[in-house]
């Protein structure tokens, strides 16, 4: 399973990777907006998006993308190891 992680604090990088990696995902992590976020985003099998700490802007990019490859949408104002835990516990197991 892949994992995109939209927003989130620069300095939790390496964490967001490591929680993915202990659920068996690989993870691309965007905390700042690029120029090229719509090439980079892929076809993941999730996109996280922490509100809290993102523009609506890389939202908004975000979302586009997904809704054209149909692709899952979580969305969580908390940008916290713990949430990105809940968030793919309740997905890896349905």
């Amino acid at each position: 399973m892949s994992v995109v992680i939209i927003g989130g604090h620069d300095r939790m990088v390496c964490q967001y990777k490591k929680i993915c990696k202990a659920y068996r995902c690989k993870a691309k992590v965007f905390t700042q907006m690029s120029s090229n976020l719509r090439e980079q985003i892929g076809k993941p099998d999730l996109v996280v998006l922490f509100t809290n700490t993102v523009s609506h802007k890389m939202v908004k990019c975000a979302v586009a993308e997904a809704q054209k490859a149909n692709i899952n949408i979580v969305r969580c104002h908390t940008s916290s190891q713990t949430a990105l835990g809940e968030i793919l516990e309740k997905t890896y197991l349905k």
